[in-house]
This record gives structure tokens, sequence and C-alpha cells, in this order.
């Protein structure tokens, strides 16, 4: 029998080129870079993990680097934004943070959130990133000892452990058909929970990573490509129930891959017909692949370096590794610098477009 999902377990963005995301991701926002590794369908394209100190489901951002292509535009059918939790009383450190590094951030309109307080502001591509103030995330767990085991902030990056991401909160989408994906979203698991003008939220009932905002608006049509969220992905438990999944999809007519090898854990991708992009990933690792318990490069004492590649690339890893460009991990002062020119180069943009 299906089990529900108990929330998302990555969301995966386009950026441009790896250095500048690495250092936004990997220090301005002080999350742990997880895993350097490829793209697999496209093996000369970096696919990169970031999240918390295990790399645990519920708490991980991707992103595939292009440097060369084009600037996408978000629209429908696709996702608007991305939201990360932190400790409702980190709001203020992470506006003067933001503002240190010449990122410019917003506040989030409560009243047309749910109550929701929060920081909206872009990523290098200008893909939309979130930052909301999450009860959960304040470190005062349901278990009496002050901590919450579904968070496991990384402690060992810039950012102080008790401001630190606690993972993700959610996601928000442009769906072409509102009433299709909430179908979707209900078959899955996710109930409705409230509405504010054209937002409808919809709630998973696990204990992280929980909230799909819809948003009933006109919009653009969606343009992949650097600056856009490419998919969400929910938790499942494992392999077998991917395949009952997909039996369940099938049936109801919706397009749906088979299920994949994607090594770190297995996954199928899903469009249904509100047209977004959805992946089902398992919580538990593949047979073949690195021990868990999460995504995290088990031998990294720090942010990842090597480049991991599956056994069925490894004859390829010279051709590959000159292909690829290199860059330095979080907290270089490299990176630091070319995420200061990043921010500079945003507020340039900024001031002559005004």
């Amino acid at each position: 029998m299906l089990s529900d999902t108990p929330g998302l377990h990555h969301v995966t963005g386009i950026v441009g080129d790896a250095g500048s995301h690495a250092a936004f991701y990997g220090e301005t926002l002080g999350l742990r870079l997880l895993r350097r590794t490829v793209n697999y369908e496209d093996r000369l394209q970096y696919h990169l993990y970031f999240g918390d100190a295990t790399g645990s489901p519920g708490s991980v951002f991707t992103a595939f680097p292009d440097p060369n292509a084009d600037p996408g535009r978000t629209g429908k059918p696709g996702y608007d934004a991305v939201a990360f939790a932190v400790p409702p009383a980190s709001l203020g450190y992470w506006r003067d943070r933001l503002a240190d590094r010449g990122v410019e951030a917003a506040p989030l309109h409560a009243d047309e959130r749910f109550g929701d307080r929060g920081l909206t502001l872009a990523d290098p591509s200008g893909t939309r990133v979130e930052l909301v103030a999450t009860p959960d995330a304040d470190g005062n767990g349901a278990d009496g000892d002050g901590t919450d085991d579904s968070f496991d902030p990384w402690t060992e990056g810039s950012v102080p452990t008790a401001h630190a991401i606690r993972g993700l909160h959610g996601v928000t989408a442009l769906p072409a058909d509102p009433y299709g994906t909430a179908s979707v979203l209900e078959t899955l698991g996710f109930e409705y929970e409230a509405e504010s003008g054209d937002r409808v939220r919809y709630r998973a009932p696990g204990d992280r990573a929980t909230v799909v905002d819809l948003l009933d608006r006109d919009a653009a049509y969606l343009r992949e490509g650097p600056g856009t969220l490419h998919h969400a992905a929910v938790r499942v438990a494992d392999r077998e129930a991917l395949l009952e999944w997909h039996g369940l999809f099938r049936d109801r007519g919706y397009d749906v891959s088979r299920v994949k090898d994607r090594h770190f854990f297995h996954s199928l991708y899903v469009r249904g017909p509100g047209g977004l992009l959805v992946e089902l990933a398992t919580e538990a690792p593949t047979a073949d692949g690195p021990p868990g318990p999460g995504l995290a490069d088990p031998n990294a004492t720090g942010h990842a370096t090597d480049l991991y590649l599956p056994p069925r690339f490894g004859d390829d890893r010279e051709l590959i590794e000159s292909q690829l460009p290199r860059f330095d991990g979080p907290g270089s002062e490299s990176a630091d610098s070319e995420a200061t020119a990043s921010a500079d180069s945003r507020a340039d943009d900024a001031e002559s477009s005004r």
C-alpha cells in the first residue's frame, strides 16, 4: 500500500557558472557543499549538491551550472521560488549578513503569506530564494532536550550554528493548471491548508520541508535556463515504493519516467495535468551507491572537493575532468572574491536599469 510522502526531498535549479554559485550557496548562505558530481544526462556539466551537515533528504538544494546558456525566465508551468527554513530569531542576522555581502533582500509580506516572516533575495543567476522563519527550526525540539532531530545544520561553515539554515521550508509553484497540480499533490499526500489572494498552500504530513504553495495568476511561459528552478522532489521510502507510484501514475495517464538510479538515491519523474515536473526520490540509498545516512560525501571532512563519478563513467574520468571548469570550494579566498564580484555585478546591473 502506498504511503503519503512526508515532504520534499530536494529542489533543483539551473544556474550560471559553478564558482559563484558554490560561493553563494556554500559561503553566503552557509550550506555544506555535499557533492561535486555531473549531470547524468550530460556528463560534461556539473551537478552540485548543497544541504545540511549530512545532506539529509529534506535539506538539499542541487544546481545544474550552465555558464553558456541564455538566461531563463520564471513562468508557467514552473517554480517561482525555493524557501529555506531559518530560526525565527535569526532574521536580523540574515538581513545584516546579506547586506554586508551586497545581496539585496526584502521582507516577505506576511499578510500575503499566511503569517510567514522572512526575506526574499536572489542568487547570482536571479533564482528567487527565500529565508523563512520556521518555529521548528529554533532548536527547541519536542523531545525536550533543546534539539530537533529533524534538522542537522552545517556547523563548520561561515554561519553561526544559532542562525544556520536548517533545511528546506518549501517551494512556490506557477502551474499551468492549479487544480490539476492540486490533484497530484493530494495524491502524494499533501493536504490543502489555506489560501490568500492568488496563493494556495498545501502541506505534507512530515516534520520538515512540507510546504508547497501554488500561485493562481497570469504569468509568462517558463523558459528554462539559469535563474529558473528545474524541479522539486518529494520523499518516498525506497525503490519498491517508487515502482508502486510508477504504476499508479501510468494507470492515470500521467507522463511518468522509468525508475532511475541516481546513485545517491532512486527516482522517477512525473508531469501531471498542471504541467509541473515533480520528482519522487528515495530516502533509502541505492545498493551500489555511497553509504548513507544522507547525501554527504562520507570521505569529506568539510566541503566536497573531489569529483564523484558513478562507476559507469569511470573510464571517461580524464575526459570529463578536462572539460569541466575548475572552481574553488566555499570559504576559499578566491571563492569569496568571486562572490563579492558577482554581488557587485548585480548592483551595477540594478543601477544601470534605473
